[in-house]
């Protein structure tokens, strides 16, 4: 089951090679106080983030 959660879940560094952006660009945008907050919303697994592969298909999708 955790290999399965594992392929879904992007770690911060896989997204920004996927959308080419820096990671310090998207934790700034998942930050509580963040004025520009990051349209990919961020799962917390623990203290660890991740974001669901869905999600990033349909924001790529969208643009």
């Amino acid at each position: 089951m955790e290999s399965r959660l594992s392929k879904r879940l992007l770690t911060v560094k896989e997204l920004s090679a996927i959308l080419k952006i820096s990671p310090r660009t998207i934790y700034n945008g998942i930050h509580r106080r963040a004025t520009n907050r990051f349209p990919i919303k961020a799962k917390r697994v623990g203290k660890l983030i991740r974001f669901d592969r869905k999600d990033v298909d349909e924001y790529i999708q969208s643009l």
